[in-house]
């Protein structure tokens, strides 16, 4: 089985450090409905949300807009669940909008392209005014274990598509204020997945005084803090930074569209996806106490979330789910497109940093295959896709 050292392959870590938000879903949610009721004249029980609404509201759905219909896919692009705003369709109702295949026609397109911080507006003024409620500092063992890796000659970056003063103010509260000491080259206002995307010519790094873009740059000559950019000079400069003709890149990102699909597809970079759906009630039950002793001897699993990423009663496993057959068929069980995606573009799956920073620097991860499911899962697969594999073997 094909396996990944940490660090032991790779010249350069790419570190796109998993900033840990406190609070941010709810005032992501706030933010837009103080602006739909102040500026666009909507009802105030926006502002009021339900348990029961906040259940509804799930990663890994697509919105058809133009059927007005919220859609959990399969790894094929079947409607698995349907919602019809927040009414629940019913198979039949699925099949009579969609058809008997249950075929979205616009899957084929989303599948194969997955392909700014300002005062303005509610959201950014927000963090900016109280960092601390809605930011959670590093642990020390974090900040160390990003040390060891610049200490075994390791190139640290990190790219963000924030702007640097925003980068900056979440950094100073989140790594503290040397940050800067943490990593070789910054790079900010990336606007990914555009930095994977698009060509130099289109997407040139600039300079940088007092966080204004000045000057744009032929190609990068030297580690430092720049702006936009794209990553083919930016891998011409780690070539010359390393001495190696074609340095390994190992790049950590918590978005499927901007991080990982992007640098896996345009840049074939290894790539860590940090999933915090591994941290709650998708993880193999019972919790973490039969996984204790081998964890001791791999590396300890402390996340520092706070959060329960709890199953959603109204649309089910993030990784997995039945097609309800019609009366006269049975239902039948797959794994989802979210599911397929991260076995598809992700060297490895973590559900934070934290799981990993105990680990020794030539710890080898077992990858996803492209075959199996569950093999690049860290520390563990979801308890979904345990349950599937063990039936599947039975079968």
């Amino acid at each position: 089985m094909e396996h990944i050292p940490s660090c032991e392959v790779s010249d350069t870590i790419l570190c796109n450090v998993f900033f840990s938000f406190f609070c941010l879903r709810q005032l992501i949610y706030h933010s837009f409905a103080q602006y739909l009721v102040a500026e666009k004249g909507y009802k105030e029980d926006l502002l009021t949300v339900t348990a029961e609404e906040w259940d509804f509201c799930s990663k890994g759905l697509v919105l058809d807009l133009e059927e007005g219909n919220f859609l959990k896919l399969a790894a094929d692009g079947t409607i698995l669940r349907a919602c019809h705003g927040t009414k629940t369709m019913t198979a039949e109702m699925i099949e009579e909008v969609y058809g008997e295949k249950r075929e979205w026609k616009h899957f084929k397109t989303i599948n194969g392209t997955y392909a700014r911080s300002e005062n303005s507006g509610t959201y950014f003024p927000t963090v900016k005014q109280d960092p601390g409620r809605y930011l959670k500092s590093c642990p020390e063992s974090l900040k160390n274990w990003i040390r060891s890796l610049k200490n075994a000659g390791k190139t640290l970056l990190l790219i963000t598509s924030s702007h640097s003063d925003y980068c900056r103010l979440l950094c100073e509260h989140i790594l503290g204020k040397d940050f800067e000491e943490l990593f070789d080259i910054i790079i900010t206002n990336a606007l990914k997945p555009g930095f994977f995307s698009l060509t130099p010519q289109q997407r040139p790094f600039w300079t940088l005084d007092n966080d204004v873009e000045v000057d744009m740059l032929p190609g990068l000559e030297k580690a430092g803090w720049y702006s936009q950019g794209n990553w083919v000079h930016l891998y011409d400069l780690l070539k010359k930074m390393t001495e190696k003709p074609e340095p390994k890149v190992v790049y950590f990102g918590d978005s499927m569209r901007s991080d990982i699909f992007s640098a896996r597809h345009y840049s074939n970079w290894e790539t860590v996806l940090i999933l915090e759906e591994l941290e709650g009630g998708e993880v193999q039950e019972p919790d973490m106490t039969d996984f204790g002793s081998s964890l001791k001897k791999k590396g300890k699993y402390d996340s520092p979330s706070q959060e329960n990423y709890s199953i959603s009663r109204k649309w089910g496993s993030y990784f997995a789910d039945c097609i309800a057959g019609s009366k006269s068929s049975q239902d039948t069980s797959c794994v989802t497109w979210c599911c397929s995606s991260i076995r598809n573009y992700s060297t490895i799956t973590i559900p934070s940093v934290m799981a990993i920073v105990d680990l020794p620097l030539d710890y080898k991860f077992t990858r996803f295959s492209g075959i199996s499911d569950i093999d690049g899962y860290y520390p563990q697969p979801p308890a979904i896709l345990l349950s599937q594999s063990t039936e599947g073997a039975a079968a």
